[in-house]
């Protein structure tokens, strides 16, 4: 089934649809047609029944007189039979040779009520027909009044719908199929015409996009959702290809200059202590190679939402005091004092390592590219606690800071033997898995970078809450 093609399968199901609506629509219509018929005919065998109990009454006039002087009784289509309570023939119409037509049941019941009975055929009216016993009275004896009418007129009409319901309706369910074939088709054109574009985009067509119909329906909702999302893989694949670049660009010069420390030392060295320099050197960079080897790994996990995190409650004031003392050695080499103010209390739940991380890039950053004091404090702000690292330079280039956080991207962008430009985007990615966010500006004294984390909640509420 799944290998039919959509527009006969649509087909297909309208043709079934409609037949069962032509089928149900011709029972529906034989069902009525017969009842109609079988009213009238019932109000005929009434109309008959009247008047011949007006005749019954009368002295001198049997049915066999009624037949041939009156329209009462069709010769061939009807006939009469005038019954007593036991059933024998008192007066009868020629054509029934003299047999009641009721049986013993039906007589008993139409000595008391009006009844209704069908024949396949009585005497001498091979046909079939539909007869009426009512109750009379006369002279005090009470007698039953058969009449009785061929329904052959009422088969051969319902024979004639059904002959012509069976020869129009299969002509109008093929009509129908193939009008559902048509419109199927044209229905699907728009989804065609996408499939052909859709096999014709590349990673080498970037820009093109999915013919979408202006219709209104869902066939336009479909282009507009598989345009959207081509934009989506397009950004992403850009950003892959950009990333990519950079990170071969930036593993480019370390690995360079690497290579070129080592030629050095094996063409040109001539003492201990130019090896010993060219291996210092060496080292440094195979240090900053495996520390982007690391930013890189951690930013990749990242996008594929498996940066693994240990959560813990933690103290702000704990985190601030550790990373000022981490980098108290290096503040005191560059007479640029590092000061972690207290954090009153705050919390937070988190992965230690990580905020730690997160923290230490931006003490670095404001050590490597800023001026004077660099100051670490928390505060709360509206159910989140920020952490905030300041100095007190120049801060960012105002074009800078809304590109601050992105991969690669740096307030200089000449390739230096400085950072690789991830210290801040590595910064973003940890406050996000957190469920926070990063964020820069320019204070009035430097630059002033801080993490947005959600506070954590008093450990009495979690016991309640768990």
């Amino acid at each position: 089934m799944r290998r039919i093609p959509i527009r006969i399968r649509v087909a297909a199901a309208f043709a079934v649809a409609m037949a069962v609506v032509l089928a149900a629509t011709g029972w529906f219509l034989q069902v009525r047609i017969a009842s109609h018929l079988t009213l009238s005919l019932d109000r005929q065998l009434q109309t008959r029944a009247h008047d011949l109990a007006v005749l019954v009454h009368e002295p001198g006039a049997p049915l066999a007189a009624t037949e041939r002087s009156s329209r009462l009784v069709e010769p061939g289509e009807s006939y009469a039979e005038l019954l007593d309570a036991r059933g024998r023939v008192l007066d009868a119409t020629p054509l029934l040779g003299g047999g009641s037509v009721l049986s013993t049941a039906e007589l008993r019941a139409a000595r008391v009520r009006l009844i209704y009975a069908d024949r396949k055929s009585v005497p001498g009216l091979d046909e079939p027909s539909r007869l009426l016993a009512t109750p009379l009275v006369r002279g005090g004896r009470r007698l039953v009044l058969v009449v009785g009418t061929t329904s052959q007129d009422r088969a051969e009409t319902l024979a004639s719908l059904r002959n012509e319901l069976l020869i129009s309706g299969p002509i109008a369910l093929l009509l129908a199929s193939l009008a559902g074939y048509a419109l199927a088709g044209v229905s699907l054109r728009p989804v065609e015409s996408m499939r052909k574009r859709a096999a014709a985009i590349s990673a080498e067509t970037p820009g093109e996009r999915l013919p979408v119909p202006q219709t209104g329906d869902e066939v336009q909702r479909l282009g507009d959702t598989l345009n959207a999302m081509l934009a989506r893989l397009e950004a992403a694949l850009e950003r892959e290809r950009a990333f990519v670049a950079d990170a071969g660009h930036e593993l480019r010069t370390p690995l360079a200059l690497l290579r070129t420390e080592l030629e050095l030392a094996l063409r040109h060295a001539e003492s201990s202590e130019e090896l010993r320099e060219a291996v210092r050197l060496s080292s440094e960079e195979v240090d900053r190679l495996a520390q982007l080897a690391e930013d890189l790994l951690l930013i990749a996990r990242s996008d594929q939402g498996k940066l693994p995190m240990r959560l813990e409650r933690l103290e702000a004031s704990e985190l601030l005091t550790s990373i000022a003392s981490r980098f108290e050695w290096r503040a005191q080499e560059a007479g640029r004092p590092v000061r972690a103010l207290p954090a009153n209390g705050l919390q937070v739940r988190g992965d230690r390592i990580r905020l730690e991380q997160a923290l230490a890039n931006l003490v670095d950053n404001a050590l490597r590219h800023g001026e004077g004091e660099v100051s670490l404090t928390a505060a709360p702000a509206e159910g989140l606690v920020e952490f905030h690292v300041r100095d007190q330079g120049g801060g960012f280039p105002p074009n800078f800071l809304g590109h601050a956080f992105k991969r690669f991207a740096r307030a200089d962008q000449a390739r230096s033997r400085g950072g690789a430009g991830l210290g801040l985007s590595i910064v973003r990615v940890i406050a996000e898995a957190h469920g926070g966010s990063a964020h820069a500006s320019n204070g009035d004294g430097g630059a002033d970078v801080w993490l947005a984390l959600p506070r954590a909640s008093p450990p009495a509420a979690e016991e309640v809450a768990s």
